[in-house]
């Protein structure tokens, strides 16, 4: 066994009846990668970690940690554990009491347990709430709590469904930053679960995109940014102008697009495309510039209209129209505007490297 393949998932599948939850997944996850599992509800991600933790068994398919086979196995005799959403903490008993809870069991000496406490205490640095309720803690500290509970038992495996969806936003984000960090030091394999986009792109190794059941992409979050596979991936992580169009021609990596509403230009496609795909292009809002004069310093220079613009502190985003096009484009800029605005005529500068040719349909 090696370590890309620390977790290895085979052919795995899960019907509930006559739903499929779980399609034939094929996932390796690596020893010590933050991986997350991303997308929409209902898709599929709480099931397959529910699976990788032995909470539910796979209608088809194998599941193997560290070169054993654990499919079978049932959860507690699995080297994993589980952070879930509401963090499930007994009231009625103190911080420490709580994360020594799991170690009860176990056939080691009060010794060990204390020090196995106080390690886990340090790891999310909580010493001195040992006596502490759940009642007595922030919605942080009781996250942490359970990471600790968690951990305390050494497991080889971290599996997390959405631990940070109760927080508010600005302690969600420092909470994620916090996760990273006690994930670098540990050492463990983390397997994550989210819909939030920001949330997956910003703390994981590598993500897995699922929909439906399936897996459409797994690739580092810039990679998944820049080069989505499908339709869905691309409008599912972040913001994305997407314009229909249409194949003229393919030479190799080399596709010759009608894009509407801007023209017919080659672009170089980083998916395989073949002359019978349906297509879209796409291109992220960071990628437009937007000028108020012709300055022809771009590939595409395409003239419209500001319909509207939104700040939001050091980013402004720009709707402008363009003829032959039904939805404005965005772009999003730091610098001013110059004197545009709303109702102003301006130019959009587009380089054909920054252009993505998407599949609609799945790779």
């Amino acid at each position: 066994m090696d370590d890309k393949n620390f977790i290895k998932i085979n052919n795995l599948s899960k019907n509930f009846d006559d739903v499929v939850a779980v399609d034939n997944v094929n996932i390796n996850i690596g020893k010590g990668e933050f991986f997350s599992l991303l997308g929409p509800s209902g898709c599929g991600k709480t099931t397959l970690l529910r699976i990788l933790a032995g909470f539910e068994y796979p209608s088809e398919g194998s599941v193997s940690i560290d070169g054993s086979d654990v499919t079978d196995i049932p959860a507690n005799l699995r080297p994993t554990n589980m952070v879930f959403q509401n963090y499930a903490i007994f009231p009625h008993i103190n911080v420490k009491r709580n994360i020594e809870f799991g170690l009860r069991k176990e056939k080691i000496s009060a010794e060990e347990v204390n020090q196995r406490v106080s390690e886990a205490l340090k790891m999310v640095k909580l010493e001195g709430y040992e006596n502490r309720f759940s009642n007595q803690l922030s919605g942080g500290q009781r996250q942490r709590v359970a990471l600790a509970r968690a951990l305390v038992k050494r497991p080889k495996v971290l599996l997390l469904d959405e631990p940070l969806g109760a927080l508010d936003k600005k302690l969600r984000e420092e909470m994620q930053i916090e996760l990273r960090n006690l994930q670098r030091s540990v050492g463990i394999t983390f397997v994550f679960v989210t819909h939030d986009q920001e949330e997956a792109m910003t703390m994981s190794d590598r993500v897995a995109v699922m929909n439906q059941g399936k897996i459409l992409q797994v690739s580092p979050p810039r990679e998944l940014y820049d080069f989505p596979v499908n339709l869905f991936v691309g409008d599912f992580i972040g913001d994305i102008n997407l314009l229909n169009s249409e194949i003229s021609n393919i030479d190799g990596k080399n596709v010759k697009v009608l894009i509407n509403g801007i023209g017919e230009y080659t672009i170089q496609a980083h998916t395989i495309i073949n002359q019978n795909d349906t297509i879209v292009t796409g291109i992220r809002p960071k990628s437009i510039n937007i000028s108020s004069n012709d300055n022809k310093k771009s590939d595409i220079q395409v003239k419209g209209k500001i319909t509207n613009t939104s700040f939001y502190g050091n980013l402004t985003y720009v709707y402008v129209s363009i003829e032959g096009v039904d939805k404005a484009l965005m772009l999003s800029t730091a610098e001013s505007l110059q004197g545009l605005s709303i109702n102003s005529d301006c130019y959009l500068n587009i380089n054909l490297k920054d252009i993505r040719v998407i599949k609609k349909n799945d790779p």
